[in-house]
């Protein structure tokens, strides 16, 4: 019997300025791929340069995590925008971070949306189509992550490019396995032993209890755990604790 395999990966660089959102030094100690973000929701030149090199010292896959152009709604907010400038801008976003990812001996190792655009490209075919463009301007055999069964990764294995699968150990699911939108009442799991049980059971079983209490399939090569997560570090390390003394091995995809 194959020993099971999770990758640990956490939205980092989310700060603008002086203003810091997540622990970046702390969870990279933990995780094993960082989404950095690109500056269109949040980060900025010297803040996705400093997750660079941090992630490279410690031998963490940096991603490019692109999102619709809206720093002050954090990304969060849906926005309409033609395929051709979404295309464009996925393109941009993942240059920037590349030559800071370059500069600290390594590469952008794949492409995870953010916010807004994460959950319209699950269903929405022309923001999916635009995504795919973007990531093939930059790099055409750059992997993409995303939800299991989304459009986007689709699209992306007609188009060619490896993909990814992730789940989220601190969102609610649908009975559809798509994450319940934020606005919604249990949403986000904050209870920090259900979040330890839940990556287990996503990591191991390959399954978790949906919001309406269904037991659904979520296979996965990857888990997510939101850096903007009070406590995020602290929670981080006791997943992959658990995952370890489970006998998961805890690793990168990329």
């Amino acid at each position: 019997m194959s020993t099971p395999t999770i990758d640990l990966n956490a939205d980092l660089g989310e700060g603008f300025g002086r203003w810091r959102l997540t622990d970046d030094d702390e969870l990279l100690s933990v995780v094993t791929s960082a989404n950095v973000a690109c500056g269109f929701h949040a980060g900025d030149p010297a803040t996705m340069r400093r997750v660079c090199e941090r992630a490279a010292e410690r031998g963490v896959r940096i991603g490019a995590q692109v999102s619709y152009r809206d720093l002050a709604g954090f990304g969060r907010r849906a926005m309409d925008v033609p395929a051709a400038e979404l295309a464009a801008e996925v393109a941009y976003q993942i240059g920037a971070l590349e030559v800071f990812a370059r500069a600290a001996g390594t590469r952008v190792a794949y492409v995870k949306p953010h916010g807004a655009l994460y959950n319209r490209v699950v269903h929405d075919e022309d923001q999916a189509g635009a995504v795919i463009e973007g990531v093939l301007l930059a790099d055409e055999a750059m992997p993409l992550l995303g939800l299991p069964g989304s459009r986007l990764l689709e699209a992306a294995q007609e188009a060619g490019l490896p993909v990814v699968t992730e789940a989220f150990a601190d969102r609610a699911y649908t009975d559809e396995g798509t994450l319940v939108p934020r606005g919604e009442e249990g949403a986000v799991i904050t209870d920090a032993d259900a979040v330890v049980e839940r990556s287990l059971g996503m990591a191991g079983a390959g399954a978790v209890t949906s919001l309406s209490g269904r037991e659904i399939a979520v296979r996965a090569r990857s888990l997510c755990l939101h850096g903007d997560t009070p406590g995020a570090a602290d929670l981080a390390r006791r997943v992959r604790s658990r995952l370890e003394s489970a006998g998961v091995r805890v690793a990168a995809f990329a």
